[in-house]
Formats: C-alpha cells, sequence, structure tokens
C-alpha cells in the first residue's frame, strides 16, 4: 500500500507545482520537455535499464514491448497539449472532469483485459469511489462563466480526447507493470521519445526558451518520475488487482487534492465536495480490507 500512497503524494505535489509554476509566469510546455530529461536520467540512474547490447533504436525496432514504448512515447507529451487546450476551449472544471472520469477505461480494462473477477465487495467498492469522484467534481460552473459558447462548443472534442488519453495511459502503466524485471528499459526508453516529441513540438512552435522554466522542468522531473514508477510499482504489489491500484490512485489523488487545495490555495469546498472526501477515504478502505473481511 505504501507505493500506492507515494504514487498519490507525488501526484497531488505535480498539481501544486504546476499551479504554483504557472502564478510564477513558468512556461509549463518548457517545464515539461525538461521534466523527461530529469526522468530519463533518473530511471538511468536508479533502475539501470539492461540494453543488451542494444542501441536505443535496435531497442525501439526489435524488442517485445516497442508497442509501449511508441504509444506511451507519443501520448505522454500530446495528452499533456491536448489538456492545456482543453483548459482554454472548455474551462478547468470540464478539463479536469474529463481526466478524472478518464477511471472508468482502466476499471473497464481490468475486467476485460487483465481478467480481474468482478466480486460482490468489490463492485461496492467501485460504487462508492464513483459516487465520491462525482461528488468531488461537483463545483459550480463559475470558471465556465467567461467562456463563449462556441468554444465550449469546439472543446467537446478535447475534453473527449483528454478522457480517452488518460485512460489508455493508466492502461499502458498497468500493462508496464506485467513486464516485470523488464519495465526499467520500458519505461526508459518511453522517457527518450517523449523528450523528442515535445521538443519536436516545441521547436516547430519556436519558442523563446527561459531558464526559470527549464530549472522548474528538472524538479517537476523529480517528482513526476517518482510518481510513474511508485504507480507501477503499486500495480506489481497489486497485481491481480488492478480496480484497486486504479481507483485507489484517482480517488486518492482527488481526495488530497481537493484538502490540499483548501489548505495551501484557499479554495472552497462545497458540501458535496466534503461528503465526496468522506466517501473516496471510505471507498479506498472498502478496495483495500472489504474483500478480506467478507472473505
Amino acid at each position: 500500500m505504501h507505493n500506492l500512497a507515494i504514487a498519490v503524494l507525488c501526484s497531488v505535489l505535480v498539481s501544486v507545482f504546476l499551479k504554483v509554476a504557472r502564478r510564477q509566469n513558468i512556461q509549463i510546455a518548457q517545464a515539461i520537455a525538461f521534466n523527461y530529461l530529469m526522468a530519463i536520467g533518473l530511471s538511468y540512474y536508479f533502475l539501470k535499464p539492461n540494453f543488451a547490447g542494444q542501441s536505443l533504436g535496435e531497442v525501439v525496432a526489435q524488442h517485445d514491448d516497442s508497442y509501449l514504448f511508441l504509444a506511451l512515447g507519443i501520448l505522454l507529451p500530446t495528452v499533456f497539449i491536448v489538456m492545456s487546450k482543453a483548459v482554454e476551449s472548455a474551462g478547468i472544471v470540464r478539463s479536469d472532469a474529463a481526466q478524472r472520469l478518464s477511471l472508468f477505461l482502466p476499471i473497464l480494462a481490468s475486467f476485460t483485459i487483465f481478467n480481474e473477477v468482478l466480486s460482490g465487495s468489490r463492485a461496492v467498492s467501485l460504487v462508492l469511489a464513483f459516487t465520491a469522484l462525482l461528488c468531488l467534481l461537483w463545483k459550480k460552473d463559475e470558471q465556465q462563466q467567461n467562456i463563449g459558447e462556441s468554444a465550449v462548443g469546439k472543446g467537446w472534442l478535447n475534453l473527449l480526447l483528454v478522457w480517452l488519453g488518460y485512460g489508455v495511459i493508466d492502461i499502458l502503466f498497468k500493462q508496464m507493470a506485467k513486464s516485470g524485471s523488464a519495465f526499467p528499459l520500458t519505461l526508459f526508453v518511453s522517457f527518450c521519445l517523449a523528450a523528442c516529441v515535445i521538443f519536436i513540438y516545441l521547436l516547430i512552435k519556436q519558442t523563446r526558451w527561459h531558464g526559470k522554466s527549464m530549472l522548474a522542468g528538472l524538479l517537476l522531473g523529480v517528482l513526476n518520475f517518482m510518481n510513474i514508477l511508485f504507480y507501477i510499482k503499486a500495480h506489481q504489489s497489486y497485481s491481480d488487482n488492478p480496480t484497486l491500484v486504479f481507483a485507489g490512485m484517482n480517488i486518492g489523488v482527488i481526495c488530497l487534492g481537493t484538502l490540499t487545495g483548501a489548505w495551501l490555495f484557499k479554495e472552497k469546498i462545497n458540501k458535496a465536495n466534503a461528503i465526496g472526501v468522506g466517501l473516496g477515504i471510505i471507498s479506498i478502505i472498502c478496495l483495500f480490507y472489504l474483500d478480506k473481511l467478507v472473505g
């Protein structure tokens, strides 16, 4: 359980970092790019990926998990870019909801792709988790008041892509966790490809580089690396119960994120949000312990 707790904490710290970074006029896209450089260095130093005498190109071309390299290498930076566009066109509330509701896709994959058995106690836990999620996402749509209806209309495609992208990334991380001892190489190459994609994007946009943003990206890379690493380790620890990790991660992040937002940034928590935090905690406890109690 400690792996999942660390992953949740690091994910919330990433969100806090991004919120503070925007206030400090840090160029988020540049920070994300340099985040991948730090993640590459950390994964190489700590995980020691085994290239077996092959070059990076040969690994990508010949490795059994090459589809994971390519999919994550493209999706990780691309979903970030789409998310930023969704925030611009549809607002923060809808974009955040699309990201969190992507939980439906990995949960579905748990029972269709990863062959988890849906027990009665697990079904109760998931109902509680989704109820908590809806309560936590319930906000007055004040953020949308300054967004024109036409912009919101155009934003639905971005919202759909955010929902689909984050859901697929979760599934791919679970698939990576199944590779066992091979996952360090898979993660390392995925970071390398992600860095290539976003640097190409920034060069095409003729970005003017800022030292402050690049340095901030290195800090972000530490948090992001730990978030992903311990999330994968959590899947390895609970290899037969992917729903526990998928739901525990998403509900844990939004519960802790809600409380952190209220404490650090004085964000308002309405009654539905408060109920959601309570239900979220109960659902996580049920996910971990209800099967044992019933059994």
